[in-house]
């Protein structure tokens, strides 16, 4: 019999921004003694799980997360002492009920997350099994192909693109050691590209480069000379994905380029975009092309582009089962943006990921913008068996951990590792 839950606690540490997030800490009566920390975002969408932040507090201009440890410490914490940790379905369904909201208002999303992927992580320690081996089972073993995050826009960085992530996938890799390497070396390329060009290499929030450029679609330009550069064949090698979060620049049904000015587009007028630049270049996955709200909009994107590239739901779907049938139901994707914190538990992730799968969706494990070093997504992504990740630039170290840890999940694997979309 595994060890029961002896004590939960919680701790304010700072994320990869240098924001108060938390870590909890879960502690078994044999001694085991797990943590894990939650990450935070910065484009969020409407329907997330709600952060608990000590808003009328001076602390941190009010973004400290006292009360999420408060909630963690003297809520959550009585109610799990003496449980099995290998029960993570019956916990996290008790701190829902205990929650009692449809956004985790009461507890936080975050506070929440944090006991649910600590106790995921204790109960993997007393079995004695890696976490990616507890959670996805005894033939998890898939390495996801990496979306590497190289020229930040939007949010996540101070930059002249409206566009929030432009990614390069390196579908032709035959390894993930291989695909971090031909990443890392087009990085590169793109990095002495930039320098050349007398354009800065300084980084946005998940270490992409941040240019003043003249439009969006130079960064795409710049993207595909990177791969050149570096020795590889564009589409057949690498690929490139789009993240444009176009809720951001979403105003009253329009689409405003401002930042490179390129003037307000109607949703069909951006899916005309994008069709023209899926022509012109290697795009292959394209995420929150359209506003979160704007669900006629994604229908016609994905009944236009949806057989070419894959469809991302991100903030229309929020990780979450209710959102996720929706548009299974209208068709407004193909593929669904999986992250833990944007509902809340680990067995809620689960259940938005098998209602991928009973869709014939593809899905992709995501970090956010503020991350930590913890690298639990990794090893979550491994047991999900999707084939991809997000989880930002090849540079910080807080993106860095995640793929380190799947090289060593690689590596421990040997033979029975395999990889690939």
């Amino acid at each position: 019999m595994t060890a029961s839950i002896h004590s939960i606690r919680a701790l304010e540490i700072l994320d990869s921004r240098g924001m108060p997030t938390l870590r909890v800490f879960v502690h078994l009566e044999d001694g085991t003694l797990a943590a894990s920390s939650v990450p935070s975002g910065a484009s969020t969408g409407e329907h997330e799980a709600l952060e608990l932040r000590d808003t009328s507090s001076g602390r941190y201009g009010g973004r400290g997360v006292l009360e999420a440890i408060a909630s963690v410490n003297d809520l959550i914490a009585p109610h799990l002492i003496g449980m099995d940790p290998t029960w993570q379905s019956r916990i996290d369904r008790l701190m829902i009920e205990l929650d009692g909201t449809a956004t985790k208002a009461k507890l936080g999303g975050n506070a929440m997350l944090g006991v649910s992927q600590a106790v995921a992580r204790a109960a993997a320690c007393a079995v004695g099994v890696p976490l990616y081996q507890y959670l996805g089972g005894t033939c998890a073993g898939r390495l996801p192909m990496p979306m590497m995050n190289v020229i930040n826009g939007g949010k996540h960085a101070d930059s002249s693109l409206d566009l929030q992530e432009f990614m390069i996938v390196p579908v032709g890799a035959p390894t993930f050691a291989e695909a971090l390497r031909w990443g890392v070396e087009t990085f590169q390329a793109l990095k002495r590209l930039l320098s050349e060009r007398k354009l800065s290499t300084a980084v946005g929030d998940e270490g992409g480069f941040a240019p003043q450029l003249g439009s969006n679609e130079e960064a795409l330009q710049l993207i595909l000379a990177a791969i050149g550069r570096a020795g590889y064949t564009p589409r057949e090698q690498i690929a490139i994905a789009l993240d444009p979060a176009a809720t951001s620049f979403c105003e009253q049904g329009k689409y405003h380029l401002s930042r490179s000015g390129q003037g307000a587009k109607t949703a069909a007028e951006m899916i005309g975009m994008y069709g023209k630049w899926i022509d012109t270049y290697p795009i292959i996955s394209l995420e929150d092309g359209l506003a979160e709200d704007d669900w006629q909009g994604f229908s016609q994107l994905t009944a236009k582009l949806g057989a070419r590239i894959q469809i991302v739901g991100d903030d229309i779907l929020c990780t979450n089962p209710t959102y996720i049938r929706r548009a299974i139901s209208e068709r407004a994707c193909n593929a669904a943006l999986i992250k833990l914190n944007q509902i809340g538990t680990v067995t809620e992730t689960v259940e938005a990921i098998q209602l991928c799968r009973e869709a014939g969706w593809r899905f992709v494990v995501s970090h956010r913008s503020g991350e930590t070093e913890d690298t639990f997504m990794a090893d979550f992504a491994v047991a999900m068996g999707g084939g991809q990740i997000k989880t930002g630039s090849l540079c910080r170290s807080e993106r860095i951990a995640k793929y380190n840890r799947l090289l060593e999940i690689e590596a421990e694997l040997g033979r029975a590792a395999f990889f690939g979309p």
